[in-house]
């Protein structure tokens, strides 16, 4: 269960602004004017020690002096200052913070974090930041951020450790009718985290699927094991930067994150259900998918009007590991009907450029009554003799009579000029996911699949290893009595056995003869190391040999590391 506070933050009934300002510019001026012009309906109170009067809102000196509750406060004044706030914000009895203000850990400032946290745990409030741009939340009409004020409402719930990015993207999803429940900006994560968040947003009735954007994380087991729980009720898609080693350090610098193993992300993301994009164009792609149903099955089918743009999508297919129908008989007895004699049922179903409306439309609708077809890749290329518009028109139309049961997963790609776009925004704003590239529909089409076999098949659950922890604590134990601060490699790799991982054979020999008689135990070609509590970069001295294949060259080899050692110390 997430912390009971953390809902005031989406659902305040009344919101503080502290800095809040009149003068255009500001961020307390913006965020204040969000708050106002996007809607939101609960008491607002603006704080600044200077001002009587902001928007035509009576000000305040301080949150002590605000007669009513306050269920959460907006923190947005220079750092040396938020801790004094925060302690009245405490004493006031304010339930969760957010605070814009940077300053701290993201520029090494640790300690002056640490206060924030323990004044707010000390009060029981929720914290959210520092360092973060707000928060957002459509149901409630609540824009608490200096971000864009339009944001279409929607089902998607987007956390971004990125403050600018973050509310860049909101200007995107509204480009391409992307509606959204939330977006978080968490910053520093000093309190509230991505876990914390994805728990909230599991049990939030107005939020279906959750886009994550995360530089690193704090406490990876807290993370993945909600997020595996998570992942089977809701779709979560995760674009992890820092890929690279100077991505990482970039990572590092922005937030203070330690971005950690790109490889050891990619797979935990994978045992815990979690889809990862590699581009936010992606990422948002898969995000639409979530307003549709599961699949009940394998066994699509692609509809279109162009042959070539059917042969890019099965290739697409393929990729995406999407299996297509491939029962000939039934498609041709099933599409043949809707199609002129030239055409093709042989899946791509290909209507041809000289398919009207209606045949497309009735071939649409036969798809989806069918039991056979588990899923709906639906493609057009724009003519002058069909009217796209007048298509997706019909399209939502059927959609909306039809009971929840009877849908089934469907995607378009609406290839062409302003045509093609009026009738992917008509479809993207009813929430039936549209793109104008065949591979990009395709590839939505394949993350809902990857997870529904998650959800269905649950192979992927994360393996709980088996950790002999007494022998873990006693090497640990043994370098701390020998008043060293760090471990040999053999010691490392010892504590990586206790921990239940396999590792490559190797032994620790104190003698030329105890080396030979080991690899003959482990086997030719060997790795022969130096082990020394001096010897920390052992390749820097020399000190390791790979590709050893008898004992000859074992002989050689122990001569020289030792011999370079002695040199080196």
């Amino acid at each position: 269960m997430p912390d009971e506070n953390i809902k005031y933050l989406f659902t305040p009934n009344s919101i503080a602004i502290i800095g809040a300002s009149s003068k255009k510019g500001k961020i307390g001026y913006e965020i204040l004017e969000n708050i106002i012009k996007y809607g939101y309906k609960g008491k607002v109170y603006p704080i600044n020690i200077n001002e009587e009067e902001i928007m035509g809102l009576k000000a305040y000196k301080s949150v002590l002096d605000v007669r009513g509750d306050i269920d959460i406060a907006v923190i947005a004044v220079p750092a040396k200052f938020v801790p004094s706030v925060l302690l009245e914000c405490g004493k006031k009895g304010v339930k969760a913070v957010a605070i814009i203000s940077s300053g701290f850990s993201e520029i090494g400032n640790k300690k002056e974090e640490e206060i924030l946290v323990e004044i707010a745990k000390e009060y029981g409030m929720s914290l959210l930041g520092p360092n973060i741009f707000g928060v957002i939340y459509t149901p409630t009409r609540l824009n608490a951020s200096f971000g864009p004020r339009d944001v279409i409402p929607g089902d998607i719930a987007c956390i971004t450790q990125s403050g600018a990015l973050g509310a860049a993207l909101i200007g995107w999803t509204v480009l391409e009718n992307i509606g959204l429940s939330a977006v978080v900006s968490v910053g520093n994560k000093a309190d509230i985290d991505d876990s914390d968040l994805l728990e909230y947003f599991s049990q939030d009735e107005n939020t279906r699927g959750i886009v994550v954007y995360m530089e690193g994380v704090k406490e990876g087991r807290k993370f993945l094991q909600t997020a595996e729980r998570v992942s089977k009720k809701k779709f979560i898609v995760i674009i992890k930067s820092g890929r690279s080693e100077k991505g990482a350090k970039a990572a590092a610098s922005h937030t203070g994150s330690l971005a950690g193993s790109d490889k050891v992300f990619s797979a935990a993301f994978k045992q815990s259900g979690i889809l990862r994009a590699d581009t936010m164009e992606k990422a948002f792609d898969w995000a639409r998918i979530s307003s549709l149903p599961a699949p009940e099955g394998e066994g699509a089918v692609i509809l279109t009007n162009g042959g070539g743009v059917g042969v890019l999508a099965t290739d697409a297919c393929e990729k995406d590991g999407i299996k297509l129908l491939d029962d000939y008989k039934y498609l041709e007895e099933t599409f043949r009907p809707y199609m002129p004699v030239f055409g093709s049922a042989k899946n791509p179903i290909d209507m041809t450029g000289q398919a009207t409306v209606e045949d497309y439309f009735n071939a649409f609708k036969k798809a989806m009554e069918s039991d056979k077809i588990s899923a709906l890749i639906v493609l057009n290329c724009e003519t002058a003799a069909f009217d796209t518009v007048e298509f997706s028109e019909k399209i939502i139309k059927y959609f909306h009579s039809l009971p929840a049961e009877s849908k089934k997963p469907v995607v378009f790609n609406f290839i062409g000029g302003i045509k093609s776009k009026n009738a992917m925004d008509i479809l993207n704003k009813n929430k039936i996911p549209a793109y104008p590239q065949p591979e990009r529909a395709v590839n939505s089409l394949g993350a809902l699949y990857k997870w529904w076999k998650y959800t269905k098949t649950g192979k992927k659950q994360i393996k709980k290893l088996d950790m002999n922890k007494e022998k873990i604590y006693s090497i640990i134990n043994k370098v701390r009595e020998e008043g060293r601060l760090q471990l040999l490699e053999h010691e490392a790799k010892d504590i990586l056995k206790a921990c239940g991982l396999d590792l490559p054979k190797y032994k620790l020999a104190t003698t030329i003869e105890e080396a030979l008689k080991y690899a003959k135990e482990i086997g030719y070609p060997i790795v022969l190391k130096i082990v020394s509590e001096d010897i920390i970069h052992k390749s820097d001295i020399g000190g390791v040999k790979v590709g050893i294949k008898n004992a000859k060259e074992l002989k050689n080899a122990y001569k020289e590391i030792m011999y370079r050692a002695k040199k080196s110390y």
